[in-house]
């Protein structure tokens, strides 16, 4: 497989980073043990990451070509979206970067634009709201259907990467209806786009996705 560009998109969470890896050695990339490979996991990327990412893909490979940055998170801010614009489109060095994400979707369209989106086989687990028959659905059975969503893990968070996998999904379906209120398809879109930042009210959002579609 044959990388297209310097920014890779990949739809998945942690269990991609071995997938990626293997793609690297086939292209002849030392994956294991490299120091010009970078891996992060955040629980949220914003612009302090967005910045530190900037300052590292500045500096010059130690002992290949290129620096490689595999960088993983089920959220990104717009703000640190935009912050990125500039690392992504001149590269120092030609670093490769590879941004895995719950969807693609989820990123600005300046974003996407920039990038090519990589298929390294799904690691996601099946989604929890499936999107048609939430759509068919009363207000009433949106709300319980959106129970799974709202449940809290054992460290009192909840599980924002599949709220944004599914508000991904949902959209897309609503664009690909003519019949779809442009009302609904923006209560989706500001729940996609707000869902992610610290302080966001998850819940409210999912909510309002519910009655207002």
């Amino acid at each position: 497989m044959e990388f297209v560009g310097n920014v890779q998109l990949v739809a998945g969470n942690s269990g991609s980073i071995q997938k990626i890896m293997a793609l690297l050695e086939q292209q002849g990339v030392k994956a294991q043990g490299n120091p010009d490979v970078y891996i992060r996991e955040y629980s949220s990327f914003g612009v302090e990451e967005a910045r530190e990412l900037a300052s590292k893909a500045s500096s010059r490979a130690l002992s290949s070509s290129r620096r490689t940055f595999i960088i993983v998170t089920p959220t990104v801010t717009n703000e640190a979206q935009n912050a990125l614009l500039k690392t992504l489109e001149e590269p120092a060095g030609d670093a490769l970067f590879f941004l895995v994400v719950p969807s693609p979707l989820m990123l600005l369209p300046t974003l996407r634009s920039r990038a090519q989106i990589l298929d390294v086989g799904s690691n996601m687990e099946t989604q929890s709201v499936d999107p048609r028959a939430f759509l068919k659905a009363t207000p009433g059975e949106r709300l319980e259907m959106l129970k799974p969503l709202l449940d809290k893990d054992e460290d009192d968070k909840r599980d924002v990467a599949n709220s944004i996998t599914f508000l991904a999904a949902l959209e897309q379906e609503l664009s690909l209806d003519p019949t779809n209120k442009s009302e609904g398809l923006g209560a989706v879109y500001r729940a996609r786009k707000y869902i992610g930042d610290k302080g966001s009210l998850t819940k409210a959002l999912l909510e309002q996705v519910a009655l207002l579609i």
